[in-house]
């Protein structure tokens, strides 16, 4: 009898740990995060669900406050085999007064893992954010471009910034590194350096070649063979 006493004891200290536990977290992510940041802790080892409300912070952000009933959630999990629970994270949930949140709840499990003691879930009210994202939104809004994925064009303040901004579209363009280029890969990218017009640069032809890793005499062979390409040679 004395055993199975402290047995009981040791469990009712160890719900009780978990709940003030959870209550400091709370406190803390509400501070942190400020008063759009609603916590709700949710008791279900209490034996009547309508008041199983035991913690909330921010409680204004969906109209509850501490003795209250359940939510959906709360009856989900009960109807559902604890091990099969996982947490909810990042999902979209509104209120009746039409606020749009960001919730996360946390399955917080008995000492044995075969229960669902708490319920900690957070809601953040985003409706303002949202807001302001669709003003951003509408405001840097351009015309769509004719090659998606494009990334904008990137403004360089020296001609040598310039260069070495085509040479890494050059790259690009052809999927490896110069290094690493055959000769039909070279041609591709210097003929794509050509129609950019780095070759108006002051001396681009001696830091192009020394970037693919070929004498001055090659790659002015390779921009003529770009060129008879262009006037339908071979």
């Amino acid at each position: 009898m004395t055993v199975l006493l402290k047995t009981q004891e040791r469990a009712v200290n160890a719900i009780s740990y978990t709940l003030d536990l959870l209550k400091q977290i709370a406190d803390g992510l509400a501070r942190q995060f400020g008063i759009d940041c609603e916590i709700v802790i949710h008791d279900l080892t209490k034996p009547e669900l309508e008041h199983c409300i035991v913690h909330i912070n921010n409680g204004h952000v969906t109209n509850r406050q501490e003795g209250g009933g359940p939510s959906k959630v709360v009856l989900q999990t009960i109807h559902k085999d604890a091990a099969q629970l996982k947490d909810r994270l990042g999902y979209l949930t509104r209120t009746p007064e039409g606020k749009i949140l960001k919730s996360s709840t946390f399955y917080i499990r008995s000492q044995d893992g075969t229960a669902i003691d708490y319920l900690f879930s957070i809601n953040y009210d985003i409706s303002g954010l949202m807001t302001i994202d669709r003003s951003i939104k509408a405001f840097i809004d351009t015309e769509p471009q004719p090659l998606t994925g494009q990334k904008p064009e990137q403004i360089v303040n020296n001609v040598n910034d310039l260069l070495d901004n085509l040479l890494e579209q050059s790259v690009a363009l052809v999927g490896k590194p110069a290094a690493l280029m055959n000769k039909d890969e070279k041609v591709t990218a210097i003929r794509f350096l050509n129609d950019a017009g780095a070759f108006l640069i002051t001396k681009s032809g001696d830091k192009i070649s020394r970037y693919f890793g070929i004498s001055k005499f090659t790659l002015y062979n390779y921009i003529d063979v770009n060129s008879r390409k262009a006037d339908g040679g071979t």
